[in-house]
């Protein structure tokens, strides 16, 4: 079961339960729990990690209305294949138009990766719709988006660290923070595609962690509700470590060759 909000979300509409009908903060927690499908918000609580996905047919359920996320990994470990499989699962549900906006791919590679996974999904699909403008920023997207964008709708960005290259564009962290209140009020998601620090790679423990997003230009990662970064111990290993440093720390493996699509894997790891 998923619940409809993150538990701070919850705390905060139990708050307001308190207050309209002059009860307990106990009560109002409970009542909120039932709502979520919960005797009471202690069971809830007991729960709540059983809720984070283990696989990756999972990961798109766990998002939240108005989330956005942050996708990363250094080049070759599968960040863009990883996401569109993602925004594939979303415009296979046939029920809120997805776009994919690229600043760093071009058509014919998106739309490659996108038929790995389904290639019946073309051009023409009324649920997806691809953009690859050197004109992408904040205020390019929404104005694109916001006539057909809806609730369940996923917007993935091509990728982070390129919002503003132009000059021209705010900074990434302005643009960053217009994407999250757009996401709130249409409560749809929108992924970001990131790019990590070279330096992992000069390390003996090269298992990345929120340190090495790379940031060239200043941005709070407090913006981003998930976070999940990919890992691989060697090249030629068809085994990719998902590990989600928010909203807490855990992990799960998948399987991905360089030429297949990302799908589930059996042994399931949780990192406390």
């Amino acid at each position: 079961m998923k619940l409809s909000a993150p538990i701070h979300v919850l705390k905060s509409q139990a708050q307001q339960l308190k207050k309209e009908k002059v009860i307990t903060n106990t009560e109002a927690l409970d009542l909120i729990a039932k709502r979520e499908g919960f005797d009471s918000w202690a069971l809830l609580q007991s729960k709540k990690d059983d809720m984070f996905p283990k696989s990756y047919e999972e990961i798109l359920g766990f998002f939240n209305s108005g989330d956005i996320v942050l996708i990363g990994s250094r080049p070759s470990k599968g960040k863009t294949v990883f996401t569109i499989g993602l925004l594939v699962q979303a415009i296979q549900k046939k029920s809120a138009k997805n776009y994919c906006f690229s600043l760093s791919e071009v058509h014919k590679n998106i739309a490659g990766r996108m038929a790995i996974y389904d290639n019946s999904i073309g051009e023409k699909n009324n649920y997806f719709e691809l953009d690859y403008s050197n004109d992408i920023s904040a205020k390019y997207i929404i104005e694109k988006t916001q006539k057909t964008i809806s609730k369940g709708s996923v917007i993935v960005v091509d990728y982070l660290q390129l919002l503003d290259e132009k000059r021209s564009n705010p900074p990434v962290q302005d643009q960053v923070e217009q994407l999250k209140n757009y996401a709130k009020e249409k409560e749809c998601v929108v992924i970001f595609i990131s790019q990590l620090n070279r330096d992992i790679a000069n390390r003996l423990d090269k298992k990345p962690s929120m340190d090495d997003i790379r940031l060239p230009n200043p941005l709070e990662l407090k913006f981003f509700n998930k976070i999940i970064l990919l890992h691989k111990d060697n090249e030629n290993s068809q085994v990719v470590d998902v590990l989600f440093y928010r909203p807490k720390e855990f992990s799960f493996k998948v399987n991905w060759n360089k030429d297949l699509k990302f799908d589930n894997y059996s042994s399931v790891e949780v990192r406390d």
